[in-house]
């Protein structure tokens, strides 16, 4: 499993702030009709030569009765045979529009009952130009780090992140190479081969039993440092590059906190092993995850440990390989739960600032493609910014909220509860319902169907009188909170701010217009409609933010006139934002035309400086454009001046140190 990265995407306060989440699901229809039950694999990895040479042993069951048994299989991969459960040889169609191998079987296969299909293949592994998920290099065989993700179809997949499953996963690769995967593990080192044409050169073969039904199959290997943790009960292991060695006590550290932290609140897991592993960056995505395995980007392992990112990866021990979505539809039940368990221990390490900040980010998410209802993102490509933002985002709303209505005692309860009793099962959503009214103690349709079945959120309003009390009892406040959602119903916290001490009420809103009244002892200066962004809702700086995310999803899949329409849209609502602009100027800059960018980043500069780290990379980027110019002296200037903020947000001094030492020079891919 994995998360899908944008550079500079958000607020500087960790790279996991600046990023997009958004969990990549594969190809099939929804209904599965066969359930694969266990795999033996056997692969031989020439890192070299980029290449693979396996063989599949898929035994499945199925789910209605089958002619055709279908799978999934990255397309750089090419099928030399394939034989039924007695070694005979059958038809396989090798389909690339949709990345399967269609299998024609000997003689029907009547639902319930089971068979085994074994697939000769090998290919090479080197580029994204056959991935699954476009422009994403999810499986490589490289000298340096190979990485095979489940996500990259490196063997025949079936109901990818649906269908769980148990495997045998041996990997020959050379010995100077460690390897990391899911289960019990153990190692063989093979004799040197003397054949002609051979390299001779020593092998080991990793073994890799995975006996619960879930989903491994993510194989990482490379030359790596390893550091060792058993503190907390926790079998820890960091694998980072030699480059990155002295950062693994640190992590491990965060990590052994962030892991006993979930345990403390969902409950302990049947496997105490986590690995830490370092990705490489071309990679493309900033966190995978996988049993028993937390992988992050090489980018976001700094000295100041990325801990978000770190956290939402280790809660996917919970949210995805112990429980998984039944269907489509239920997705968010697991990127969702991640993506608020990484704000949960946000509020943990931060505060309830660290929290608010977090909730903002997820607020933004959720709004920017409401158009569909939760409820119904299967009929979204799941490779769209729309679902991605909506289970991950809307679904991480979906639970703060919940928190809110239910308070934090039956919350956290809650989350145990659902976690303990489909620990090792796939759930739907009507399931975390059930749990969820239990434990509130009454039905939770209206919140439901609200949040999962309808789209939108209110933008509230306040109108209100004060009246003086005689007698020198103090004010009233009479007044009513407004919004334009007819079936709408939450409480709301309502913050009166006084001469005095600061009153608070909860108010049920119900229906577009809500009354309220208020009694104080100072005069009220000041109302606040939800504080503490407790409920999802729209406001200006939500708008201008989903704006510019729209756009940045736009800009990604090479729409840039489109992603222009959208930035325009957020200066509309502020002409001085800063991240607009240096969005628009980003769209300039990847068309070359530097005078149009300059000034965008030059607007970026003297607007209102939110987020920060516009200021250190506006400058670094026209740096750049002076060195594409030819205006060597402009640019050092440039850098200088983003030397000067002292933000190295995304590691921009570096990147400034290391161009006032060479010029920059434009690539072909910018």
């Amino acid at each position: 499993m994995l998360h899908k990265s944008r550079r500079l995407a958000r607020a500087a306060s960790s790279c996991f702030a600046l990023i997009i989440v958004c969990c990549l699901y594969g190809f099939g229809a929804e209904k599965m009709r066969l359930q694969v039950d266990d795999y033996q694999i056997d692969a031989d990895l020439n890192p070299h030569s980029h290449k693979i040479s396996a063989r599949a042993k898929v035994r499945f069951t199925a789910l209605e009765d089958l002619n055709v048994a279908s799978l999934e299989l990255n397309n750089g991969l090419r099928v030399t045979k394939v034989a039924d459960a007695a070694g005979k040889a059958l038809q396989a169609e090798r389909v690339t529009q949709d990345f399967t191998v269609r299998v024609q079987l000997p003689t029907p296969l009547t639902k319930g009952n089971s068979t085994t299909l074994t697939f000769d293949y090998d290919g090479t592994l080197e580029s994204a130009d056959d991935s699954p998920v476009q422009g994403l290099k999810l499986a490589s065989i490289s000298d340096d780090t190979t990485y095979l993700l489940y996500a990259s179809r490196w063997f025949p997949v079936n109901g990818y992140g649906i269908n769980r499953f148990t495997s045998t996963i041996n990997v020959s690769l050379p010995a100077h190479m460690i390897a990391i995967g899911s289960g019990t593990a153990s190692v063989n080192t093979n004799t040197p081969a003397k054949k002609p044409g051979t390299s001779g050169l020593a092998t080991k073969t990793y073994t890799f039993v995975s006996d619960r039904p879930s989903f491994p199959g993510t194989i990482v290997a490379g030359i790596f440092q390893e550091f060792k943790s058993s503190d907390a009960g926790l079998d820890l292991h960091v694998f980072f590059k030699p480059a990155h060695q002295s950062l693994g006590g640190l992590y491990a550290d965060t990590a052994v906190k962030e892991f006993s932290y979930y345990v403390t609140l969902f409950g302990p897991l049947p496997s105490n092993v986590l690995n830490v592993v370092e990705l490489p960056d071309d990679c493309g995505v900033p966190t995978a995850w996988a049993p028993q395995i937390a992988g992050i980007a090489s980018r976001a392992v700094t000295e100041k440990v990325n801990y978000r990112l770190l956290a939402n990866a280790i809660s996917h021990q919970w949210w995805g390989v112990s429980v998984s979505p039944t269907a489509k539809d239920d997705w968010w039940l697991q990127d969702g739960f991640a993506r608020y368990s990484e704000a949960l221990y946000t509020e943990n390490a931060a505060g309830r600032a660290g929290l608010e900040e977090t909730v903002k980010d997820m607020s933004v998410g959720a709004l920017a493609y409401d158009t569909v209802p939760l409820s119904q993102v299967g009929k979204l490509d799941i490779y769209s910014p729309e679902f991605q933002s909506l289970v991950t985002d809307k679904g991480a709303m979906i639970l703060h909220m919940l928190r809110w209505v239910e308070g934090d005692e039956k919350f956290n309860r809650t989350l145990r509860t659902f976690a303990t009793q489909f620990a090792g099962k796939p759930a739907r959503m009507d399931d975390f319902r059930a749990i969820a009214e239990k434990d509130y103690g009454d039905k939770l349709t209206w919140f439901f169907t609200q949040w999962l079945d309808s789209t939108g959120a209110p933008e509230f309003k306040t109108k209100y009188t004060v009246y003086r009390l005689g007698n020198n009892k103090g004010f009233r406040v009479v007044g009513q909170i407004t919004q334009d959602l007819d079936l709408f119903r939450m409480p709301v916290d309502l913050k009166i701010d006084t001469d005095g001490k600061t009153e608070e009420k909860r108010v049920e809103v119900v229906g577009t217009d809500s009354a309220f009244t208020v009694e104080t002892y100072g005069r009220p200066r000041r109302i606040a409609i939800d504080p503490n962004n407790d409920v999802l809702k729209n406001s200006t700086d939500v708008k201008l933010r989903a704006s510019i995310m729209r756009g940045q999803g736009l800009v990604q899949q090479g729409d840039y006139a489109a992603a222009l329409s959208e930035y325009n849209k957020a200066l509309e609502v502020n002409k001085n934002s800063s991240l607009a602009h240096y969005r628009v100027a980003e769209v300039f800059f990847a068309q070359h035309n530097y005078q149009a960018a300059a000034n965008a980043y030059r607007e970026s500069l003297n607007g209102d400086g939110e987020p920060r780290w516009t200021e250190v990379w506006s400058h670094i980027q026209l740096g750049k454009i002076f060195d594409v110019t030819g205006q060597r002296e402009r640019a050092t200037n440039e850098y200088r001046q983003a030397l000067q903020t002292n933000d190295n947000t995304q590691g921009a001094l570096d990147e400034a140190r290391r161009y006032l030492q060479k010029p920059f020079e434009q690539t072909k891919n910018g």
